[in-house]
């Protein structure tokens, strides 16, 4: 049974399932394995110190597939000004054909993306946000339920209710994302009346992804209860893994400690310093909820197909048997 949805018709993908931009974690050779799976990879482009070296990227993802693969342009609050107009002429010029935005609306990178046929996925966590970037003309949405990693918004819908509120809101295609990991995770999107869903954490644990063996087998031995939430006071939270530093900004923020003295222990390098050495505590680092449903570090093909499989006998067999 092949899954065709609005979504995999849209992107030209085989298989309704998005491997979700992550920092530090986004690069060539797990994008290259997503979609030579028949998922979409998407490549971030802020892991890349320049616009330069991101079309460099770019072109290495191009090396190693033929297949579409998406950029993730993600646009936060930072602390030192990115030059983000830079960052989208060289996706543009690259000759992406896929956008993943997030963070704030798109709105005014859209005519650029257009002109140049871009397609553009939206990921937000509301539905009101979903609705405003429907009308500034993204071409689908992907809806991030209070269970995902990063940021969740501050509304704390899970997915369960968030999912089928912007079913019912929206006429452009929505991915789900935010707890998934698994065919069941699959088939509950599409009954919910997504067109595929999108796995971050998930795809942390795999042979191809460019972190450090020992996080990958900390992912594995977690459970659901591992992870924490940080900077709710600043109104920007985030979903990290429990790790003592973690604890330490949680800390900082009771203490009523503003970004300026928390900014520098939950850095984004210091993160970065997780993946590359394999210590977890050289600081914060991100994990959806859905860690806890991980269980092995697969091949990106092993896993794809594994999830298509499992949601596939779930239709045919398990519900077949349930319905009279």
């Amino acid at each position: 049974m092949i899954m065709k949805t609005r979504f995999t018709e849209m992107f030209g993908v085989e298989h309704p399932i998005v491997q979700g931009g992550m920092q530090w974690v986004g690069r060539a050779e797990l994008i290259a394995a997503v979609a030579n799976s028949g998922a979409l990879g998407c490549l971030t482009a802020f892991t890349q110190p320049s616009p330069e070296e991101l079309t460099k990227e770019i072109n290495r993802v191009k090396d190693l597939t033929d297949k579409p693969f998406a950029v993730n342009f993600t646009i936060l609050p930072t602390l030192k000004p990115v030059p983000y107009d830079e960052y989208m002429d060289a996706i543009v010029q690259s000759g992406v054909k896929i956008v993943e935005t997030a963070g704030n609306s798109p709105k005014v990178h859209m005519p650029k993306l257009k002109e140049a046929g871009i397609k553009v996925i939206h990921k937000c966590t509301s539905v009101r946000h979903a609705i405003s970037a429907q009308k500034v003309g993204v071409d689908a949405i992907s809806i991030d339920g209070f269970e995902c990693a990063g940021h969740p918004g501050e509304d704390d819908t899970p997915g369960l209710i968030l999912i089928p509120r912007a079913v019912d809101q929206l006429d452009i295609p929505i991915v789900a994302s935010g707890g998934f990991a698994d065919g069941r995770g699959l088939v509950a999107a599409l009954a919910l009346g997504a067109d595929g869903i999108n796995m971050g954490t998930r795809f942390m644990a795999t042979k191809e992804a460019p972190i450090h063996q020992n996080i990958k087998e900390k992912i594995v031995a977690a459970s659901e209860l591992d992870t924490s939430l940080i900077f709710r006071t600043l109104r920007n939270t985030s979903r990290m893994f429990s790790n003592g530093v973690a604890a330490k900004v949680i800390s900082m923020e009771a203490e009523g400690k503003q970004i300026e003295e928390i900014g520098p222990v939950a850095s984004g390098q210091r993160g970065r310093l997780v993946y590359e050495n394999g210590d977890e505590e050289a600081g914060v680092w991100s994990a959806g909820m859905c860690i806890g449903l991980v269980k092995d570090i697969p091949t990106v093909e092993e896993l794809v197909h594994r999830i298509v499989a499992e949601a596939e006998e779930l239709i045919e067999q398990r519900f077949s048997s349930i319905v009279a």
